[in-house]
């Protein structure tokens, strides 16, 4: 099947070492040769070689039986930074860029650089509106096939990445690794103006407007702004009266997920908020705080007529 007998050789070999690095650099010297050869000889557009584990066809020999690998999970190819094994010396490359932080493919629409070439394709497609790849579903069409694979399986219901703590499943592998921050309690990233840490990113930039007071999310109903698009979104329900949250138990519906958590709880009488002082427990966390206030005798609420305070803003009545 494979037309250069020293390739064969050299793949079949088991390498650790100054021997996987002359295999490293001698397959790529064959492959660049092989490659030639083909184009010369073999007629545009012909693939003569064929996968028998999946029927996929190439053009050359050499690009076969890199692909096999795939199949039989051969990884001949190893980082000598930290130890990873590829399948082929291309992705090899690619890795390494991970170690150096080179990013030689840069945006000149916009400067923003990357470490690789498919990378920056998939980029530049966002400035030129281009979305070559539809869902046969619904339509909707997105700039990388990635991205279409991930939204298919809104459609499907696949969820490929499970959590091995709780068994918790998701769609995409980055949604996994944020969940599992709930398991180990990692919190990579810190604010750099009061060292509070966060679980996700995205968490980090939404507080440290706290410090900056940046609101760049306004309504274009009313003007009023907030610091991330969650809360607008959920503002912007006062207006339109929008409730896409409903009770699969008796059909109410609410405008907030929260909302809808906290109603469920009437039908499944889970209390999840205990008082530490006495034990009772509540539904709802905003009704543990007022009962905490039989404890503390806490008052916050003053009547600014004659001077009494309440715990419950619904006691403070002016008249």
């Amino acid at each position: 099947m494979v037309d250069s007998p020293n390739y064969q050789l050299l793949s079949e070999k088991s390498l650790s070492g100054e021997a996987e690095q002359h295999l490293y650099n001698e397959e790529k010297s064959i492959y660049k040769r092989e490659l030639l050869k083909k184009h010369q000889h073999t007629p545009t557009g012909e693939k003569p070689y064929g996968c028998f584990h999946c029927g996929k066809r190439f053009a050359e020999s050499l690009t076969l039986v890199t692909h096999q690998r795939i199949h039989v999970g051969e990884k001949v190819y190893v980082c000598d930074l930290c130890g990873k094994r590829f399948s082929d010396t291309g992705s090899l490359d690619i890795h390494k860029i991970i170690h150096t932080g080179e990013k030689r493919y840069v945006c000149r629409m916009c400067g923003k650089s990357f470490a690789e070439s498919g990378t920056l394709t998939y980029h530049l497609r966002i400035h030129k509106g281009e979305k070559l790849y539809g869902c046969d579903q619904c339509g909707k069409r997105f700039s990388d096939s990635g991205t279409l694979v991930k939204h298919h399986r809104i459609h499907t219901g696949e969820k490929p990445y499970g959590c091995d703590q709780c068994g918790k499943r998701f769609t995409e592998s980055g949604n996994l690794v944020r969940h599992q921050r709930i398991h180990t309690g990692e919190k990579p990233h810190g604010c750099d103006q009061c060292g509070k840490r966060f679980a996700q990113l995205g968490h980090l930039v939404n507080h440290q407007r706290i410090h900056t007071g940046e609101k760049p999310y306004g309504c274009d109903l009313c003007g009023k702004r907030f610091a991330d698009s969650g809360t607008l979104v959920k503002h912007q329900r006062t207006h339109t009266g929008e409730k896409p949250y409903g009770c699969d138990q008796c059909g109410k519906r609410f405008a907030h997920s929260g909302t809808l958590v906290a109603h469920q709880r009437i039908h499944t009488g889970e209390k999840p908020y205990g008082c530490d002082q006495c034990g009772k427990s509540f539904a709802k966390s905003w009704t543990l705080n007022y009962h905490q206030r039989t404890h503390t005798r806490k008052k916050p609420y003053g009547c600014d007529q004659c001077g009494n305070g309440f715990a419950q803003l619904v006691h403070l009545v002016v008249i």
